[in-house]
């Protein structure tokens, strides 16, 4: 199965996603974690703004836990085992999209569309992997609104984002 989404439409810059390399993505947030948040995108980039600075702190001092070599593959089974969703945003913006450019559509795999307005999808969330498997399936990826009030149903079978 394809895992290529391009970002297309009235956009400076077509740009096309990978989503096989986003496991290796720091702007990953874990599904179970994405749920727990109750609002917009802009809380959950302050909680990952946060854990990174604690990290990039932790690696600027030096500070290493004498257990670091098993924080280091507890971490790795928790990827290949886990369920993940990116922000969109930052892919949106780096397209450009134009300034008549205010609807997004999600194309699926069986012709589908499902159009929503620019702020929804910049506050979106595309799902990538479900207990550490990419979604062949119903992938290559999901859309879940980023209040996560369709995380029981998210859009599946998403195949490409063009900006109309």
């Amino acid at each position: 199965m394809e895992t290529i989404i391009p970002i297309k439409g009235k956009v400076t810059y077509p740009i096309t996603l990978d989503a096989s390399v986003w496991i290796f993505d720091d702007r990953k947030i874990e599904l179970d974690e994405f749920l727990k948040f109750n609002n917009t995108s802009e809380e959950n980039e302050n909680d990952y703004i946060k854990a990174q600075s604690e990290r990039f702190e932790q690696e600027r001092t030096g500070i290493k836990p004498p257990i670091n070599q098993s924080i280091k593959r507890f971490e790795k089974e928790k990827i290949l085992k886990g369920s993940y969703v990116i922000p969109l945003e930052p892919f949106i913006s780096n397209s450009e999209p134009l300034v008549e450019g205010n609807q997004v559509q999600l194309e699926t795999n069986n012709g589908e569309h499902v159009v929503l307005s620019i702020e929804e999808a910049l506050n979106g969330f595309l799902g990538f992997a479900l207990n550490g498997k990419p979604l062949k399936d119903d992938g290559p990826v999901h859309f879940y609104y980023g209040d996560g009030s369709n995380a029981s149903s998210p859009y599946k079978n998403i195949s490409a984002i063009t900006i109309i």
